[in-house]
This record gives structure tokens, C-alpha cells and sequence, in this order.
């Protein structure tokens, strides 16, 4: 016979067992680039383990991304803007922390262009199609530089950074908007950084997206995740070395590039999880003209801050 106090503690194991295992959740992240770095940061780290998940990062972009959420495939998306837009046409879904102000895209030009106002008349190249958080960063980084974004140039549009990048190198457009690490290889060959859109914009882009019945359902689990996030993002913004080694695994890229990434992009990230309000009521604005609505819509319609107020709340961080 098995001592009394083995017998209980293994009888409490049997029981709460299967209680105490970690917790599965999927985050669905659209692409390896540096701003989308804070979840699979906070997979690797282990800042999921220590808010009791064990959380599987999917990579899926855009309408794969939504239906996923939306059928439970997946149990949050990190694309912020592109999930407004289905928001604003009534898709139950709410941004509920974000972790990037701004994506860290750079407009650069051609080495013979060195102004704004050479731009004139020319083509800019844009890695993602019209509509997109990468277009309207570039016109609005064009609107700052005193032109008129609508007339004064023509776009192309390619579905890839890197392409946009390639074709400023080779002289095929005058300017092309492009995110780390192509600013420091642009640099390299003499292209002019005329803009930097986290220097005066924000326009929130990586953060946490859940379904209206998650956050019903599930508050405690979305507070869990919110807080994982907030812990990469100051593990990011004060462990350089250790978020450039990341970077180099993540990416499978060399020091020197991912390094390069790190410093053009470590402004972007905030440490609280916080949305700012005017960059959030810019995508909700620009999300409503290509949905042709006229109506109001208010931002508690879009975002639910309750959880993430209480997370901030528990990491010490005062809430904005």
C-alpha cells in the first residue's frame, strides 16, 4: 500500500493534471520582417511559457489570415490595419493591444535625386497593392515632404519589398517605399533617405486582433497574450544583442543585416502595448474611403482597450 500522502498527491496529479498543462494558441503573423518580430520574439524567449501557453506561430497573410481567425483556426492575427478594414464592413473583430507605432518604412530615391521636388513627374515603386498600409505610408510620407501625393508622381505596385527595392537599385523608378533592412544596402549605393515614417507619423500596424466572442469568452487568455507581447517588446527595445541574434536565427540572415534591421526599426516599437489613437483613427479613416462609407464610426467600434489596460496594469506600466 502506497503512504497516505503519496497516494493523495498522486490522486491530485490525475485530477488537475490536464488543468495545470500549458495552454495551445495559434497567432497568426503575416511575414518575417523586422516589425513583425514581438510574437515569434515572445514564442522564442519564452514569454508565452511563462503566461502558460504553448503558442504555435502561423505564418498566413491577408484574407487567409481573416478566415482563419474567424474560424477558429487560428486564435489571433497581428495585422492591424488590414483587419480594420474588415471591421469597418462589420467583421466581429477587435484590436485589442498594439506593439509597432509605425512600421519602420523608409522613401529613398535614386542617388541623383536628392529632394522631395525632384520627385516630380516621376514613378515611386511601392512593395504591396493600392490601399495597402505600405501605399498610404507612402503618400502620406510624400504629403510631409510638401507634394501632392495624388498628382505630383505615378505608382507602381509590386507584391514584394524586395523587388521594390531591386528595381530603385537597377534605376527602374525614381523612389520606391521600403522597409530594413533595404535602407542600410540602399545607403550603401549612395540612395537618399528623403522621409522616415516613424519620425513623424503613426500609424499602428503589428499588434493583437481578436474575434468579438474571444474577448467575451476568453478575457483571461487575451490578457495573458497582451502581456506576452508587452514583455518582448521590452526585452527588444533593451536587449540588443539578444533580439540581433534572434533576428539572424528568424530571418537566417547574416550579423551585419540583421543588426542594420534592428537599428532602423528599434523606434517603432513601444513597451506598453499601447494604440495611439490618431494613428488608429487614420486607418479607420482611410479604411472607410475604400469602403465608400460616409458614416461616423466610432473607435470603440474598432478597439476594445479594457484587457489591455489591466495588463499594463499588472507590468507596472501606467496606461496611456
Amino acid at each position: 500500500m502506497k503512504p497516505p500522502v503519496l497516494a493523495a498527491a498522486i490522486m491530485l496529479f490525475l485530477a488537475n493534471g490536464t488543468a495545470s498543462a500549458a495552454e495551445k494558441i495559434r497567432v497568426g503573423v503575416p511575414q518575417q520582417v523586422v516589425h513583425w518580430m514581438v510574437f515569434p520574439l515572445a514564442q522564442q524567449k519564452g514569454f508565452f511559457k511563462e503566461e502558460g501557453f504553448d503558442a504555435e506561430i502561423v505564418r498566413i497573410t491577408g484574407p487567409s489570415g481573416r478566415s482563419a481567425l474567424m474560424s477558429g483556426d487560428i486564435d489571433y492575427y497581428t495585422t492591424i490595419a488590414f483587419m480594420v478594414q474588415s471591421a469597418v464592413v462589420g467583421l466581429p473583430v477587435k484590436v485589442v493591444a498594439a506593439y509597432v507605432n509605425c512600421p519602420p518604412f523608409i522613401l529613398m530615391s535614386r542617388p541623383e535625386l536628392k529632394t522631395a521636388q525632384d520627385l516630380k513627374g516621376k514613378t515611386v515603386g511601392v512593395g504591396a497593392p493600392p490601399g495597402s498600409s505600405p501605399d498610404v505610408i507612402a503618400k502620406l510620407s510624400l504629403k510631409h515632404l510638401g507634394l501632392d501625393a495624388d498628382k505630383d508622381v505615378k505608382y507602381v505596385y509590386l507584391n514584394s519589398h524586395e523587388r521594390t527595392y531591386l528595381a530603385l537599385e537597377q534605376g527602374l523608378y525614381a523612389a520606391g517605399l521600403i522597409p530594413p533592412p533595404f535602407d542600410f544596402k540602399g545607403a550603401k549605393l549612395g540612395l537618399n533617405s528623403l522621409a522616415r515614417a516613424a519620425e513623424f507619423l503613426t500609424y499602428p500596424e503589428d499588434g493583437l486582433i481578436a474575434t468579438v466572442k474571444k474577448i467575451k469568452e476568453k478575457p483571461d487568455e487575451v490578457r495573458r497574450v497582451i502581456r506576452a507581447g508587452i514583455k518582448a517588446n521590452r526585452y527588444i527595445r533593451s536587449q540588443r544583442e539578444g533580439t540581433v541574434q534572434f533576428l539572424m536565427a528568424w530571418q537566417k540572415v547574416d550579423r551585419e543585416t540583421a543588426s542594420a534591421n534592428y537599428d532602423s526599426a528599434i523606434r517603432s516599437f513601444n513597451d506598453d502595448g499601447s494604440l495611439p489613437e490618431a494613428g488608429l483613427r487614420l486607418i479607420v479613416d482611410e479604411a472607410k474611403k475604400t469602403a465608400k462609407i460616409d458614416r461616423e464610426i466610432p473607435l470603440a467600434d474598432i478597439a476594445d482597450l479594457s484587457i489591455l489596460r489591466e495588463a499594463q496594469k499588472e507590468l507596472g506600466t501606467r496606461a496611456k
